[in-house]
């Protein structure tokens, strides 16, 4: 008997002319919590396919409790036992968790009619296994991310799942879910389970991970025991590089004036009362659970809620802005969370998503000044350091660093004082998260932008902001500075509002 559940040896996987994995190789054992790292482009998502029978590899072997697997399918890998749960868990949103839990075991048995009695049944024992409570007549797009999540990892149970493949589970799930899912990831592993956790997030590979993989430009550079690695080590695997981890230190001129005040905005039913201040140079941070309405501050700010306030100042003007147009003749800027689907349009060029915020600059009577465009592109394309092969390539062919970098681009083409970051670097492996860093601190520090920075990731608060204000239920209910604005402080001051 093999000690090893899956054995992937010296697989090699090209796409046209680009080698994506180069003699790679990963052994996961029975049970075990096995984490495999790398930056976007590493070569992660390729072997996971190849791991689940998506991709064929031309060279190399796989190999199954010992046994040489000649060519891999995916109907056979889920046979096999090996499950992946994909960042968007691949559900129907519009059937309930009942039906989907049912629906792949219906479909491997033949049947053309559901048992409703039977759905249920199994829908209940299943959860019960995970310990966990769920409304299993809910519809499942009613359910939040960390709901979903489970749903995804109760369908891989009921498949007999031996292996299951968890691809940056934790990138939409707040620190108390991550914290339930760690549970429910340790339960498996009693059971015998083995759990392949994706992820690019550092001390979440260090929490749950017994071993641990990286990948770099399609090959292993790094193996071994969780208890061989430490942040900077497994940053040098994964980039190749030493990143400058230094907190960020602003030098505001004394008696600077406000570059945005604010005094008692108000947007009902989410934000209470809430006062704001940003001086030019500034970061300041803004941490929360989700639902404490941190993104409705957010969208108020750049004219996009109802809101009300006893004093709202930008650049010396009293003015509230009642638009997203005035909120940028205002020179405020606003890069949100869910850059995919609320910031940038996929199928256009990095161009196009750059200039779209200064049409108006860029008009010469009834016509765009296409060299006003390129100019303006090519600018800021070097500024933001997007690794593309031109401002030409569609923005949807990007990585997510590079992606936000282009949201950032955009922006700072209107010249804003005023930027607010609402997650800045969700999604984002750590090389292009600290290119990003790097470039949201030169734009505080050299060019005296404001930065609101709101973000889960309390890491990149301690280590890029000079304030950090806790929100919870529409109001600040913490400020920290200074000495006292370390992550043990603010991660307690979250604990209490659970």
């Amino acid at each position: 008997m093999s000690e090893y559940l899956i054995e992937l040896k010296n697989i090699s996987k090209r796409f046209g002319g680009v080698r994506a994995l180069d003699g790679v190789s990963i052994c996961i054992r029975p049970g075990e919590i096995h984490c495999l790292a790398g930056e976007n482009g590493s070569g992660k998502s390729t072997v996971i396919k190849v791991m689940s029978g998506i991709y064929t590899p031309e060279e190399g072997g796989i190999l199954i409790d010992g046994t040489p697997v000649s060519r891999l399918d995916p109907i056979m890998a889920v046979q096999k036992g090996v499950q992946v749960i994909y960042q968007d868990f691949s559900l129907f949103g519009n059937l309930t968790v009942a039906e989907n839990l049912a629906l792949n075991t219906y479909l491997l048995e033949g049947r053309s009619r559901m048992d409703w009695p039977r759905a249920r049944e199994m829908a209940r024992e299943v959860l019960a296994r995970l310990d966990v409570e769920i409304d299993i007549d809910a519809e499942v797009e009613t359910l939040p991310t960390s709901g979903k999540q489970i749903v995804a990892i109760a369908r891989a149970l009921l498949a007999r799942a031996r292996l299951i493949v968890m691809d940056e589970p934790t990138t939409a799930l707040t620190g108390h879910e991550v914290d339930a899912l760690f549970g429910i990831v340790r339960d498996l592993q009693k059971q015998g389970i083995a759990v392949l956790f994706v992820s690019h997030k550092m001390r979440e590979m260090l929490e749950i991970s017994e071993r641990l993989t990286v990948f770099r430009n399609g090959k292993k550079v790094a193996e071994g025991a969780m208890s061989e690695f430490d942040e900077p080590a497994i940053t040098r695997a994964m980039t190749g590089l030493e990143l400058d981890d230094e907190p960020y230190e602003p030098e505001i001129p004394a008696g600077a004036a406000p570059a945005l005040e604010v005094e008692g905005l108000t947007v009902s039913g989410s934000v209470d009362d809430v006062s704001l201040t940003l001086r030019p140079g500034e970061i300041v941070g803004i941490s929360g659970l989700i639902g404490s309405g941190r993104t409705e501050l957010a969208r108020a700010l750049f004219g996009m809620e109802n809101a009300s306030a006893r004093r709202f100042r930008v650049a010396g003007k009293d003015v509230l802005p009642r638009s997203v147009q005035e909120a940028i003749s205002l020179g405020i800027a606003y890069v949100p969370e869910d850059r995919l689907s609320e910031g940038l349009f996929l199928t256009q060029s990095i161009e196009r998503n750059m200039v779209v915020s200064i049409l108006d600059r860029l008009r010469r009577g009834l016509f765009l000044d296409r060299d006003a465009m390129r100019g303006k592109t090519e600018e800021m394309f070097a500024a933001m350091q997007i690794a593309a092969p031109s401002p030409e390539t569609a923005v949807g062919n990007l990585s997510g660093g590079n992606a936000q970098r282009v949201m950032l681009g955009r922006w700072l083409l209107t010249g804003a004082k005023v930027l607010i970051l609402n997650g800045p670097t969700v999604g984002v492996d750590v090389g292009s998260k600290a290119k990003i860093h790097h470039i949201i601190r030169d734009l505080a520090r050299e060019e005296g932008v404001a930065v609101l920075m709101i973000s889960d990731d309390v890491p990149e608060l301690t280590g890029n902001c000079n304030r950090i204000h806790v929100m919870h239920e529409g109001r600040f209910v913490g400020a920290f500075s200074g000495a006292e604005m370390t992550e043990d402080a603010i991660n307690d001051s979250l604990k209490a509002l659970k």
